[in-house]
């Protein structure tokens, strides 16, 4: 499982001040564990679903076990993304109580 480096009061800072929080996990892993305020884009459209983010405002990416939304940083910083962050697992979150 992957932990990511932003805190949990860090990232909700982020949200409150309006990141965008994205689940690249897929339709079917979204429906079960959606997170308030959150919206899925499947890591494999995520190049396609570039024009639903803003490159200004932060990225808050998460998935079941945190890997897939490493890729996703990945391939967002590569498209000129410069504030993403991997959140890692929503298992991880959802221990903490990060966004309930």
């Amino acid at each position: 499982m992957f932990y990511p480096s932003l805190t949990c009061e860090e990232a909700q800072a982020l949200i409150r001040k309006g990141a965008q929080l994205v689940d690249v996990s897929t339709p079917d892993e979204y429906r079960r564990h959606p997170l308030p305020g959150s919206v899925n884009i499947p890591m494999p459209f995520i190049q396609r679903a570039l024009k639903q983010l803003d490159k200004e405002t932060p990225v808050l990416l998460y998935c079941i076990s945190g890997t897939r939304s490493g890729t996703a940083k990945r391939m967002l910083e590569a498209c000129g993304f410069l504030q993403v962050h991997n959140l890692g697992s929503y298992l991880y979150l959802q221990q903490l109580r990060a966004f309930t």
